[in-house]
């Protein structure tokens, strides 16, 4: 059986600590160099001959930097001649960019797919794609994990009565009707216009949340403007207690701000795919661990072992 070797960019070293904590095995050293030109150096400086190897990066800001970290490692473990390399990126923020939606611009997500597949990765782990068609531009097979059982189980001894789970839009329906069933809740949505990056409309919310407790899940929370106007539509419509969940909470701009301003929201809850620093830190937000999942996955994968089954029974 080849060896496991682990190593990890500079975006979230807590996490693959974490991740290799749960595995029982060492985190290998690497160094990151930045010439006078600015240009970026990788070495690894453990051995990965005919190793399993995982990279562990989730592309956070400033992305570009990290991108190009992820590249070099992937192209220097090549170099040395590992047996497989697994890029492990919990986030990958090109994910929104996965469509022609204004002329002549890129198709990002896929792009970077490309890059990846082109700088070694023979194969990607990743958590909850803000698209799930990005799932398709990966030309090595990829592995896309969800953090909907981690979530759930953070409410799963609650007392959940006259609750309702909203998803701030149609496009994230499917995952948050998901979530409602692992908890036997029902679920609403919310009917969401993007007129840019920070701006959106909220026509109506669709389903039977008056006079309920909600819990608003999606996939991310970045400006937080969305949800900032998902939460002034359900107040319109009554509702009681507030909880707000999603995977990724990159809280970019004004986000911590704009929430701190919901006297109203009763929690925040989050995991740590990406790395969220104290300042970020809300006194109602609760961080919870996706490294047992992630562990979990990496052991599947090195054992050839079903990675979908990390997803059935109960939770």
């Amino acid at each position: 059986m080849r060896a496991i070797v682990i190593f990890s960019g500079s975006a979230h070293p807590d996490l693959a600590k974490e991740i290799c904590r749960r595995l029982k095995l060492p985190l290998s050293p690497m160094t990151t160099n930045r010439f006078s030109n600015d240009c970026l150096g990788v070495q690894l400086r453990a051995n990965c001959r005919e190793a399993d190897v995982f990279m562990i990066q989730p592309l956070v800001p400033p992305v570009q930097e990290h991108l190009m970290e992820l590249l070099l490692m992937l192209d220097a473990a090549r170099g040395a001649s590992a047996a497989r390399i697994t890029a492990v990126i919990p986030h990958y923020a090109y994910a929104r960019s996965d469509k022609k939606d204004a002329p002549r611009i890129s198709i990002a997500a896929r792009l970077v797919a490309d890059l990846l597949a082109t700088a070694g990765a023979n194969r990607v782990l990743t958590m909850t794609l803000h698209s799930p068609q990005a799932h398709g531009f990966f030309s090595v097979p990829v592995d896309h994990m969800n953090a909907l059982k981690v979530l759930a189980a953070h409410f799963r001894d609650r007392n959940l009565k006259n609750t309702v789970v909203v998803s701030p839009d149609l496009g994230n329906a499917k995952a948050a009707t998901h979530f409602a069933r692992l908890l036997k809740l029902p679920v609403a949505a919310a009917n969401k216009q993007r007129l840019s990056d920070d701006e959106v409309v909220i026509d109506a919310i669709v389903g039977d949340v008056d006079g309920k407790n909600v819990i608003v899940i999606d996939d991310e929370i970045a400006n937080g403007g969305t949800m900032i106007e998902v939460l002034t539509k359900l107040r319109e419509r009554g509702v009681k207690r507030i909880t707000v969940a999603c995977t990724h909470g990159l809280f970019t701009g004004k986000a911590i701000e704009r929430l701190r301003a919901q006297p109203d929201i009763d929690e925040i809850v989050t995991t740590n795919t990406v790395p969220i620093p104290a300042e970020k830190r809300l006194p109602n937000m609760h961080i919870l661990s996706v490294a047992p999942l992630l562990a979990r996955t990496i052991r599947n994968i090195h054992d050839g072992k079903s990675v979908s089954a990390l997803f059935d029974g109960k939770m």
